[in-house]
């Protein structure tokens, strides 16, 4: 980082420069990303106490510890602007005036053993005087730029030596002029009030512990008269006050929480008060990419880009035991083979664990990777497994199982009078793979397409290799060609492009919930594009089934003959079917194609959801996803559905069916930030 001089930094400030820096002495860290409304502060998170003053104090360092904020300049470090303090608030308070910034005692304890020098005393006062000319430049260029600005003051408070219950958030409003700012700082209050932490109730006041008296609010008000300061205290729930250590669940969520307040107020504020009245909360925050999301992007992809679930779970002898399994008159239990694991997985889930998130200034980025790391450390434990009996637990933990609704909607489905004309099955692999080179040149598609003998479906994308596989086997109908079409084409080959194209490499890898999310959107595009027949939403009714099947019994022949002989199914498609569920001793994921497309039906009612097409994204993650993109960090989707926002014509019949498929109860579609609540799961 950057040591700079006052001098240099009020120069950078003037010209409108974009930095980080600590100051010469370390008395402070600036940090500037983008010039926005908001300044944040957090001038008690300092710790460091010089040498000089230190001989002469009383107390040690735990009992400063204890009556500073630390970690306040963690929270507020996704802002763009931020100012925090480095000294120990017992060397100087910079919430105090300069005539009583250096305590005699404090909190009932003698601060100092033996009195401070008069030179120490006055280099300490320097100090405090150089902090606020530099917020004092930095809130002249804010209102210069924008004809007004915000300052958050954030500190933190100890609780526990209260003997009543105290508020989550106090806001300080005893110096803030009431007529001229009620309106923000209502928002800001009922903002920070809606925010929700799990095991804690949230409340937020003003005035009722803290009165905000404080210096900083005093002194801006003293020379700013289109600058507002909202004192705000919050309690130390994050962390343990006596020991002076973290709560890291529930530090990040709080994080998280404060960012999304603190952006939306400075946006709140910015349409009443600045010349910037259109701003979005988006704008509030830095459009550069942070250094250490580059880093751990870079360290993740190198590590996980070869990690292709399908290529180890998939039995590379599958022909072989068919017909084995066939000529035994379906009283065979196949003994499949696969593919051995190339990775250590021991050396996986060290390195996976050693990249440096938390580096990661923003909170949600920093979140939506450490869940990515989770669910590659879940991934290679399933891998681990393959073929083994312990495998069908590592795919209940990665894919979970089917509910209860899953298993009504299957039924629901299944219970559907045909009103389709059966279609001939006359296209081979040879002009299906024809057709899908036809189909990727006029899309404009750059991929291979190719024949495989290893297939359990009648085709497969490979995202690291660019490539559409074609089951040498397959015959399908002219619908079912159609479908395979936009569902590999048009969803999956579209995401595997279009997240090549990102600067960041974690949306090739995939997010938390992707399986899901990519054959929910992959079925949904078979749907607006017309070729979506009842035949193939119960063949995903049936892959419910199997799979609780499978669940319960564990038996490839009973699952067989469930599927020949409740559903009738052919001996070719009830194997297949078998197979897809039983593969590497019972993979659960099949249940998620039916539940995935219900999620992409509802919400694509709601909202906008051509930005989870910039990769392998998850439902879950589509208000991060477009804040991004807002922010520029990652770019829109070039690829994307054709008919995702022109559906084609169906019968009133499967429209009707479509809709009646109900999500499941721990599941919400919303069409806020975070569009999806509830469990789902990995992919």
């Amino acid at each position: 980082m950057l040591k700079l001089s006052e001098i240099e930094i009020l120069e950078r400030i003037s010209a409108g420069d974009l930095f980080e820096c600590v100051a010469e002495d370390d008395s402070f860290i600036l940090k500037i990303e983008e010039y926005t409304p908001a300044i944040c502060t957090a001038i008690h998170d300092g710790h460091k106490m010089s040498e000089a003053t230190q001989k002469h104090c009383a107390l040690d360092a735990h009992e400063r510890l204890y009556e500073e904020d630390p970690f306040t300049c963690q929270l507020i470090d996704s802002m763009p602007i931020t100012l925090a303090g480095g000294d120990s608030r017992y060397e100087y308070d910079l919430n105090r005036p300069v005539a009583t910034c250096i305590y005699k005692k404090a909190w009932g304890k003698t601060v100092w053993k033996t009195a401070l020098p008069t030179a120490v005393k006055k280099q300490n006062i320097a100090k405090h005087q150089r902090f606020y000319r530099i917020l004092d430049a930095l809130i002249s260029k804010i209102e210069k730029l924008f004809g007004a600005c915000i300052v958050f003051d954030v500190h933190s408070y100890n609780h526990l030596r209260h003997e009543r219950e105290t508020p989550t958030f106090n806001i300080g409003t005893e110096q803030i002029d009431q007529d001229r700012w009620k309106k923000v700082l209502e928002h800001f209050t009922q903002r920070l009030a809606s925010l929700s932490l799990e095991n804690i109730a949230i409340t937020a006041k003003h005035n009722d512990i803290f009165f905000g008296r404080g210096y900083l609010i005093a002194h801006t008000n003293g020379r700013f008269e289109n600058t507002l300061v909202l004192p705000l205290e919050i309690k130390k729930i994050f962390m343990d006050e006596y020991k002076g250590e973290l709560y890291p669940l529930v530090f990040n969520n709080l994080k998280e929480g404060i960012k999304h307040c603190l952006t939306d107020s400075a946006a709140f504020f910015s349409r009443k008060h600045t010349r910037k009245q259109s701003a979005k909360r988006i704008e509030m925050l830095s459009s550069q990419l942070e250094p250490a999301i580059a880093k751990v992007d870079r360290q993740l992809y190198k590590l996980a880009k070869n990690l292709e679930t399908l290529l180890y779970i998939t039995p590379v002898n599958i022909n072989h035991e068919k017909k084995r399994f066939f000529a035994q008159r379906s009283n065979y239990q196949p003994q499949f083979r696969y593919r051995p694991l190339d990775i250590d997985p021991y050396l996986f889930r060290e390195k996976l664990y050693r990249l440096p998130v938390d580096e990661i200034r923003d909170p949600s980025i920093q979140q939506l990777y450490r869940r990515v790391i989770d669910g590659m450390s879940s991934k290679i434990d399933l891998l681990v497994n393959a073929g083994t009996p312990d495998f069908i637990y590592n795919s209940l933990q990665y894919y979970g199982e089917p509910s209860l609704d899953d298993e009504k909607n299957a039924a629901f489905l299944m219970h559907a009078t045909d009103f389709e004309e059966t279609q001939t099955r006359n296209i081979n692999a040879d002009e299906l793979v024809r057709r899908f080179r036809e189909q990727a040149d006029h899309w404009g598609m750059k991929c291979k397409v190719e024949t495989s003998s290893r297939l359990v479906a009648a085709a497969m994308v490979s995202n690291s290799r660019k490539a559409v596989y074609v089951n040498r086997d397959a015959l399908l109908s002219e619908v079912e060609a159609n479908a395979l079409l936009h569902h590999e084409l048009g969803v999956h080959m579209a995401t595997t492009l279009n997240a090549s194209q990102q600067k960041l490499k974690v949306f090739s890898l995939g997010l938390p919930g992707n399986t899901m999310t990519q054959e929910g959107l992959a079925i949904l595009n078979e749907f607006h594009s017309g070729n979506l027949p009842l035949i193939r939403l119960k063949e995903l009714a049936l892959r419910v089934l199997a799979v609780r099947e499978m669940i319960n019994h564990g038996d490839f022949r009973h699952t067989y003959n469930y599927l020949v002989e409740e559903h009738r199914m052919s001996s070719d498609n009830a194997f297949k079917l078998a197979v897809r569920v039983h593969r590497s001793g019972g993979f659960t994921k099949d249940y998620l194609y039916l539940r995935g497309v219900s999620i992409a039906y509802n919400l694509n009612k709601s909202t906008d959801i051509s930005n989870l097409y910039i990769g392998k994204t998850g439902f879950d993650s589509l208000g991060i996803i477009n804040e991004m993109i807002s922010r520029e960090m990652i770019s829109s989707p070039v690829y994307l559905p054709v008919y995702l926002t022109k559906s084609k014509s169906h019968s009133a019949i499967l429209d009707y069916l479509m809709a009646s498929i109900r999500l499941p109860a721990n599941i919400a579609v919303e069409s806020d930030t975070w569009p999806i609540s509830g469990q789902v799961a990995n992919g």
